[in-house]
């Protein structure tokens, strides 16, 4: 990303619109060389907003400091887990512009007293989610306990069949729930093993952010910043969103 981002600039061109996980150190010199040329920038999915505050530009995409929290509060409503209850939380470590929506389900579930196992959410996962099947087959054998997994995103609850199936579990034997839809997600729902995802609208953050970019450029306005979060596909409305998620639009 930060060297698509990097020829971008040295292109010249007249705006860009960028995907935030790289984060503020990675972000900010080029940022600086963007506002030195005159590019509009505006950014999307995950806000760097030290970047942000110091060179403008919006943000598209879900509040991730509050989404991961209520993620795990709409997991303890609907399956009503309690004090004790362990889960397992895939949290990317390394990258904390991206790992405050995991750790704030960790957060969450620690408050209401359940035991949390963290997982490292490697950036490789995204590229191979496969990577994980033994990764969480191994913590699910150390802790066989376990009553949810919350995911890191949504390349790697697209194998959520496999990682239940590698560790033993049947469909409905393991809650797994996370972020985002797509037609993997579905056909795990259909088939039992995802059960809860928080929907970030992907389409939309790819988008608005051209829009915004062009209403700046050609009208003037303000940039869009825009609250992606669009509540809680389960296992009761999956089906309202599928056909939507199976074209690539939600």
């Amino acid at each position: 990303m930060v060297r698509q981002l990097r020829e971008s600039v040295g292109l010249g061109v007249d705006a860009i619109a960028m995907m935030g996980h790289p984060g503020d150190e990675a972000l900010m010199p080029l940022a600086k060389q963007a506002a030195e040329k005159g590019i509009l920038m505006t950014y999307q999915n995950v806000d760097p907003s030290g970047v942000r505050a110091k060179f403008g530009g919006g943000y598209v995409g879900a509040n991730l400091a509050t989404q991961g929290k209520a993620l795990a509060r709409e997991a303890i409503r609907q399956f009503g887990f309690k004090a004790g209850d362990h889960a397992i939380v895939m949290v990317p470590i390394g990258d904390y512009a991206r790992a405050q929506r995991e750790d704030g389900a960790r957060i969450i579930f620690e408050e209401h007293g359940m035991t949390v196992t963290v997982l490292d959410g490697q950036p490789a996962y995204a590229s191979d989610p496969n990577m994980t099947i033994p990764v969480f087959s191994a913590a699910l054998n150390a802790n066989p306990e376990t009553k949810v997994i919350v995911h890191s995103g949504s390349d790697v609850m697209n194998v959520a069949e496999g990682i239940a199936k590698a560790a033993g579990y049947g469909p409905n034997e393991l809650l797994q729930i996370g972020f985002d839809t797509s037609p993997q997600i579905m056909s795990a729902f259909e088939k039992g093993y995802v059960h809860l995802t928080s929907d970030q609208q992907p389409f939309l953050q790819g988008y608005l952010p051209v829009l915004s970019l062009c209403q700046t450029a050609v009208l003037g306005t303000g940039a869009i910043n825009q609250d992606t979060g669009a509540g809680f596909v389960d296992t009761n409305n999956y089906q309202a969103v599928k056909a939507l998620a199976d074209a690539g639009l939600r």
